[in-house]
């Protein structure tokens, strides 16, 4: 996969030879898949810290900064799982590692639409590294981030919202690509 230095010499050979070298992000992007079982072993510190230091190069319109992530530790995974409540704490015990993505409101609703939709793509910048490096990941919704008690249990304040929970760890199984849509079902080229 691309890393450090060697992602800019890719790009920059390409835009002087003037060939495109997208395979390996094509490729990532190709065969990133959602996991729901892992190996036992958390994800090391420094390995988030790399995921989450390339969520910063999301877009972002007016360099708002607007994503923020939080790694669970054994005290908070144990106070989401009291506010999910017994049947849905269960699902919360698949990865080793979770990672609470949030976005800071500003109040204006078309700030906040941007911002939205740029701390969505940093949280998949951090799935799409994390598969770059061996790692599973899933994006959850779970209906506790949309409780009073679940943003509270993980400790997001008011004014920022909770738009998902980053399931991390080392891939237990295989998962086949499932079938997309074809590209004229949801593209249209405007005259």
């Amino acid at each position: 996969m691309l890393r450090g230095g060697r992602a800019r010499s890719v790009v920059l050979s390409a835009l002087a030879t003037d060939t495109v070298v997208l395979v390996e992000l094509e490729e990532a992007i190709r065969t990133r898949r959602t996991h729901k079982v892992y190996g036992a072993e958390p994800v090391d510190r420094t390995t988030l810290e790399q995921l989450l230091e390339l969520a910063r190069w999301a877009p972002n319109h007016h360099l708002t900064e607007p994503w923020r992530f939080r790694v669970l530790g054994p005290q908070t995974l144990e106070r989401l799982k009291e506010a999910a409540g017994p049947e849905a704490a269960t699902k919360l015990d698949r990865a080793p590692t979770l990672v609470v993505a949030s976005v800071v409101l500003s109040g204006d609703p078309v700030q906040d639409h941007e911002d939205l939709c740029a701390a969505a793509a940093a949280a998949f910048i951090v799935l799409l590294a994390a598969h770059g490096r061996g790692l599973a990941g899933y994006w959850r919704t779970p209906e506790v981030l949309r409780t009073p008690e679940g943003p509270a249990a993980l400790s997001v304040p008011e004014g920022e919202r909770a738009i998902g929970l980053l399931h991390l760890g080392a891939p237990r199984q295989e998962q086949p690509p499932p079938e997309r849509r074809e590209l004229e079902t949801y593209a249209t080229f405007l005259p």
